[in-house]
C-alpha cells in the first residue's frame, strides 16, 4: 500500500512567541526544587519576608531580596540592597540588567533559572513542573506527601516565631482501616482513601495543606488558625466523612475517623515535636472510643 500523504501543519516560529506572556521562574536549586512561578505582575519581589510575591525561607536571603521587573521591552532583575547580595549568571548585580531566557538568579544559596519566550521556553518550564509535583504529592491520593509537609511546617512555624502569628495541625486517622481492607480487599481500601481525600480538598481554603502523612494517617496544617477554628473544621470533615456513601463494586463501606488537633507554640521546636503533640491527641480520641475529635 502507497503510504498516505503527510498530514501539512504551519509551525510557527520560535521568534514569533510573546516573550512577556510565558516568562517565569523555575527553582533549580533550594527549598522548593523545581516549583515554577509565572510572572505575571509589572513587578515580582523575592525575599524572606511574608510580603514577597516568591517567598524564599532561608537565612541568607533578605526580606526583601530582589525584584523581577516586566517593562515593555521583557523583564528586568533589580537588587534591593540585600545584605548577601543578588547574582545573575554568577556574577553580583550592581544595577538592574536586562533578563534573558536561560538567565540563573542566585538569591541566598537558591537558584532560579528564566524561562521565556514561547515553546522551547514553555516545554522547559513544564518539565520542571512536573518533577517538583512528582516529588510532592502522593500518588495514589493525589494530595501532598510528608515531605511536602515538612517544609511547609518549618517555613510556617519560622513565620509563627518571628510574627506571632497562629498555625494549628490536624492529625486524622481512619477508624478500624485494616478492617475495610480485610473485609474488602486492599482495593476497596485505596478507594476508600482517594475518595475520602477528595471529600475533604474541596472543603480545605487554598491556603490550607492536606497531607498523606502514612498508610492511612492524613495532616490538615492549617496557617492562620487558632486551635477552636481547627476543631470546628475537623469535626465538620469527620461528619461529613461519616455521612458520605462509600461504595465500591456495589459494597457500602462505613468510614469514619478519630483526629487530634494541636496549635502551635514554642515548645514545640521542630515539626516532628508538633505533629508528635497532635499525636498524643489523636490517640486520646482512639482511647474515648473514635470518630471524634480531641484538642
Amino acid at each position: 500500500m502507497e503510504p498516505k500523504d503527510t498530514r501539512v501543519t504551519a509551525a510557527a516560529p520560535f521568534a514569533e512567541a510573546r516573550i512577556c506572556e510565558d516568562a517565569c521562574l523555575v527553582q533549580i536549586y533550594g527549598p522548593e526544587l523545581g516549583k515554577k512561578v509565572t510572572l505575571q505582575a509589572k513587578e515580582t519581589t523575592i525575599g524572606r519576608g511574608s510580603g514577597c510575591e516568591i517567598a524564599v525561607d532561608l537565612d541568607n536571603v533578605s526580606r526583601r531580596h530582589c525584584t523581577v521587573v516586566r517593562n515593555k521591552l521583557g523583564f528586568s532583575l533589580r537588587d534591593e540592597g540585600s545584605t548577601n547580595g543578588t547574582y545573575l549568571n554568577n556574577v553580583q548585580l550592581r544595577r538592574e540588567i536586562p533578563l534573558r531566557t536561560g538567565d540563573l538568579l542566585k538569591v541566598g544559596s537558591a537558584i532560579f533559572k528564566f524561562l521565556s519566550g514561547g515553546e522551547l521556553g514553555s516545554i522547559e518550564a513544564q518539565y520542571h513542573e512536573e518533577i517538583y509535583q512528582l516529588t510532592i504529592i502522593d500518588g495514589l491520593t493525589q494530595v501532598h506527601n510528608k515531605r511536602y509537609l515538612f517544609e511547609l511546617l518549618e517555613r510556617e512555624m519560622s513565620r509563627c516565631s518571628r510574627h506571632g502569628r497562629a498555625l494549628s495541625v490536624v492529625l486524622i486517622d481512619l477508624d478500624r482501616f485494616k478492617q475495610i481492607n480485610d473485609q474488602f480487599g486492599h482495593l476497596a481500601g485505596d478507594h476508600v482513601l482517594r475518595e475520602m481525600t477528595a471529600l475533604m480538598k474541596g472543603c480545605v481554603r487554598r491556603e490550607d495543606c492536606l497531607a498523606r502523612y502514612g498508610g492511612e494517617e492524613f495532616v490538615l496544617a492549617l496557617p492562620e488558625t487558632v486551635r477552636e477554628s481547627a476543631v470546628f473544621l475537623a469535626d465538620k470533615l469527620r461528619l461529613l466523612v461519616e455521612r458520605h456513601e462509600f461504595v465500591f463494586e456495589g459494597k457500602r463501606i462505613p468510614v469514619t475517623y478519630s483526629a487530634g488537633v494541636v496549635q502551635w507554640g514554642s515548645m514545640h521546636d521542630s515539626p516532628l515535636a508538633f505533629l508528635k503533640a497532635a499525636d498524643e491527641k489523636l490517640y486520646e480520641a482512639k482511647r474515648r472510643g473514635r470518630n471524634r475529635v480531641v484538642a
